[in-house]
């Protein structure tokens, strides 16, 4: 038989006292992390000091403005951490057999999707994969593929990037860009417009839409970062020029005054859309499911094409 090495006093560390400690480690304050984590700032330094107890080594310098890890504590919190994930993947795959994503698919999507992908997504999703909730979050990509590394969420749409290791990857579909004028604009009222009848210097863009096919070297393109399209085409519409726009929000921003669409015409031009998750996840059946529902949704969409089988 074997004997656990594990002592006394470190067998009773629960999960939750781990958790403390991690978020004193996160928000470097024990009173912010007390807020956080619904206990008592007392109630918290006591939970911390019995995990140290238990470890035979301080955690933490303390009296400083910010709390920070003693060198021993760095390497520690690092196990700690891993205790929790650990914990984390061991409830999910314990959940995994009740319901699909093991009840819950935490989706990321960037904010110049998800407006316009969502609302076709929301009606089939419970209906492909009953007792499960779709939870959304928005931002840039990068930030969303580093959430999905830290576990914050299980799955991501982003455009192709180099992801972290672990991390699989499936292309869905292609979106085109099309463009977006002020109504006044000299080429307005035609169907399709050539980037080469475009002045790059009246040019207002998403970092997305900057694509190397652009005219010139890009340096004297502009760049808008960090706005909704609906604000994209309010700059247009002050500033005059154009922008490049992905083709499921034309019909939302052809409703906005003063806003005029047409196609590009020559080689396309665009962005992919590839399903990003975690490779250690227990949930490979229903997220092979979930990219199927998605690449069929775009097979479906006007403009977008795509990819893959």
């Amino acid at each position: 038989m074997q004997h656990s090495m594990i002592s006394l006093n470190l067998a009773a560390v629960s999960l939750r006292d781990l958790a403390l400690v991690q978020a004193v480690h996160r928000h470097g304050s024990f009173n912010s992390a007390a807020r956080a984590m619904h206990i008592s700032p007392s109630g918290l330094s006591h939970q911390v000091q019995k995990v140290e107890q238990a470890l035979g080594a301080p955690l933490f310098e303390r009296g400083g403005r910010k709390v920070v890890p003693t060198a021993g504590g760095q390497r520690l919190l690092q196990q700690i951490d891993a205790v929790l994930a650990s914990a984390e993947h061991l409830q999910q795959v314990a959940r995994a057999g009740a319901a699909a994503f093991g009840g819950e698919l935490r989706l990321g999507v960037p904010a110049s999707l998800g407006p316009y992908l969502l609302p076709h997504l929301i009606a089939p999703f419970p209906q492909h994969f009953p007792g499960a909730r779709l939870s959304l979050s928005e931002g840039k990509p990068r930030g969303l593929l580093r959430r999905l590394h830290e576990g914050e969420l299980d799955a991501v749409l982003a455009p192709p990037m180099q992801p972290a290791s672990g991390i699989a990857v499936r292309p869905l579909f292609f979106e085109p860009w099309e463009l977006m004028l002020r109504a006044d604009h000299p080429l307005a009222g035609r169907r399709q417009v050539a980037l080469e009848q475009l002045d790059p210097g009246e040019a207002t863009l998403m970092a997305e839409s900057h694509a190397e096919g652009l005219p010139g070297d890009g340096a004297e393109h502009g760049h808008v970062q960090d706005v909704s399209l609906e604000s994209l085409a309010a700059l247009v519409v002050l500033r005059g020029g154009y922008a490049l726009v992905p083709a499921l929000a034309c019909g939302r921003l052809a409703s906005i005054p003063d806003i005029v669409l047409a196609r590009l015409k020559g080689p396309e031009q665009g962005r992919e859309i590839d399903l990003y998750w975690r490779d250690a996840m227990p949930w490979r059946e229903d997220l092979a499911l979930f990219g199927d529902l998605l690449a069929g949704l775009a097979a479906r969409l006007p403009g977008l094409r795509r990819l893959g089988g």
